[in-house]
């Protein structure tokens, strides 16, 4: 498993021949599947092959903004496809919130089921807790290079 970390669930989904998890998509950067505890009508997570633990370890160059923008891409396609009359959210937990350190993109079509789990899913600003994918976006975007 060059690039991954065996102790890692997702990278052990991405790389076990065996896995039971049903890909949704899958391509050169990404897969998608459903979340195993879905806390939405449509719950989805969109993980990077590569083991990047959280968004913490993300900063402001093309590869990392090109990735979280192609992973909201595929989250967008996804619920665009099964949930396309919903409401539509996509973010990610922030350290010490995430439960599993590989960095993955939640993808949900609203409402939460059952209603109390929108909790788990807030921004706690300076705190952390959860962060929309296009405010991580405008984060991690590259600055414009001086000439």
């Amino acid at each position: 498993m060059a690039g991954a970390n065996q102790t890692c669930i997702f990278c052990q989904i991405l790389h076990d021949p065996n896995s039971t998890t049903r890909l949704l998509h899958t391509d050169e950067k990404v897969v998608a599947f459903q979340d195993i505890k879905p806390a939405a009508r449509r719950h989805y997570l969109v993980i990077p092959k590569e083991h990047i633990p959280t968004v913490r370890d993300l900063q402001r160059r093309d590869e990392d903004y090109s990735l979280v923008s192609h992973m909201l891409s595929v989250g967008q396609e996804l619920l665009q496809k099964d949930a396309p009359q919903t409401i539509h959210r996509f973010g990610f937990h922030q350290p010490p919130f995430n439960s599993v350190d590989h960095l993955h993109l939640h993808c949900f079509a609203l409402p939460f089921m059952p209603r109390w789990k929108v909790v788990k899913y807030m921004s706690l600003g300076p705190f952390g807790g959860f962060i929309e994918a296009q405010k991580l976006l405008e984060k991690i975007r590259p600055l414009p290079s001086k000439v």
